[in-house]
């Protein structure tokens, strides 16, 4: 049987410092221990949601293009001031979380194209520049932790405000974690700790030295410095690291039987997302799901996927109440922009660039409602930013980053110093969370 090598080993160590980089040179290199903030997580439906069949819901127009084949013999349902499409699980999760959500309707996201969906939903700006909500917020709140700000797929841009630590394979994870720790025995490691904790120390002396040279660039500074974040974080690694079930107790991969045979990981990332929260370790991450891109067959597969995504949600706050983390969790789901209301020759949906967002969190003023409002055909009107009324005349068209600006604001990142870097001057505040 082949062992690693010590020479293998040390690739691992370095890896270590690499794949869980900690954050930013002008931020302390020790690692929080106690932030009891609210954690943040965004579900991003990839390809383009159907609101119509989920959050915003249509009945036929006569004489209009059918916009849903369910309203030929099911009726608009409600929980709560909410109301929801007769589709999928949409009933069972409106009946269970309602009090919990509050709805944005009528959202235009200013674009068809999905590249600049996922960005202007995901940062409130249809061009690259600005980072993802999640990675401000872990700038702005919790720089210095470890696993700070965690992407388990779908956009993420972070701008340099933060390095956020891609999880694609959960197990392999342990491996780095516990770098030291043989992966064929596990009461044997690679070194001595006597000789790691003197490797450890020559590394950090030798990273520390190199953040006085005069001539080192800016860019070269923050990647020492993040490796020394790093070494200092591996300790706390371990936390997490512990947390990680065994692979019989990792929520598995689902197939999706729709026309493109997806494979679904969303139930295994709402698993990892949640223990890296409880970890102590990380407060924001994103979670994503495909197959939203239905121009064929759209009934068949949008059920499909929509249902996965909303039986996800449903575990992912089940278990959030078993790991006590449930009243401390903001949930935000979206999508690059919606569907068409009408089918094409394919009984499938096009692009439309009027979306939604579900905002969901536990035991606040600002949910059971639905905000923003859409006509028959699904096309937005004006909105009043105080009474959040329909205002043909004085309103304003919502966009993305009027909710973003209330985001930020209700999430206490309006004045800190990275969203002053990115700023949405001249736009409207939005009553959205009042």
């Amino acid at each position: 049987m082949h062992h690693p090598t010590r020479r293998q080993f040390m690739t691992r160590l370095v890896q270590s410092g690499v794949v869980l980089s900690a954050p930013s040179l002008t931020r302390s290199a020790f690692a929080q221990t106690s932030f009891n903030g609210k954690l943040l997580m965004t579900i991003q439906c990839r390809g383009a949601w159907d609101v119509t069949s989920f959050c915003d819901p249509k009945s036929n127009v006569s004489g209009e293009q059918e916009i849903n084949h369910w309203a030929r013999t099911k009726s608009i349902g409600t929980a709560g001031k909410l109301r929801y499409a007769p589709f999928g699980m949409n009933q069972k999760f409106y009946d269970k979380h309602y009090a919990k959500m509050l709805v944005i309707n009528g959202v235009d996201m200013q674009t068809n194209a999905h590249s600049t969906g996922e960005i202007v939903t995901w940062s409130g700006r249809t061009a690259l520049g600005y980072p993802a909500l999640t990675a401000l917020y872990a700038a702005s709140v919790a720089p210095d932790l470890a696993l700070s700000c965690i992407n388990l797929g779908g956009w993420g841009n972070s701008e340099g405000l933060v390095n956020p630590t891609r999880i694609n394979q959960p197990r392999q994870l342990t491996s780095i974690i516990y770098s030291n720790q043989n992966s064929y025995s596990s009461t044997s490691s690679y070194v001595s700790s006597t000789d790691l904790a003197r490797i450890q120390a020559l590394q950090m002396q030798s990273a520390e030295s190199m953040l006085t040279e005069q001539a080192a660039m800016p860019q070269d500074l923050q990647n020492r410095q993040t490796f020394i974040n790093a070494v200092r974080n591996s300790e706390g690694l371990k936390a997490f690291g512990a947390l990680i079930p065994a692979e019989a107790n990792l929520q598995a991969a689902r197939a999706l039987t729709t026309s493109k045979s997806l494979t679904s990981t969303i139930h295994q990332q709402a698993q990892i997302a949640l223990l890296a929260f409880k970890s102590g370790l990380s407060v924001a991450a994103d979670l994503w799901e495909g197959g939203f891109d239905t121009h064929f067959d759209h009934d068949t597969d949008h059920e499909i996927v929509l249902t996965n995504v909303m039986d996800a949600v449903d575990q992912l706050w089940d278990f959030a109440e078993q790991l006590g983390i449930a009243n401390r969790l903001v949930v935000i789901m979206g999508s690059d922009f919606g569907r068409t209301p009408y089918y094409n020759a394919g009984n499938g949906k096009d692009h439309w660039p009027i979306g939604s967002y579900v905002i969901m969190e536990k035991n606040t003023a600002y949910t059971n409602r639905m905000l923003g409002e859409t006509d028959g055909g699904h096309n937005a009107y004006k909105i009043n930013p105080q009474t959040l009324k329909r205002d043909d005349s004085n309103g304003v068209q919502i966009y993305t980053k009027h909710v973003h600006k209330a985001l930020r604001k209700y999430l206490g990142l309006e004045n800190q110093a990275a969203a002053n870097l990115f700023p949405f001057t001249g736009t409207e505040d939005f009553r959205f969370f009042s």
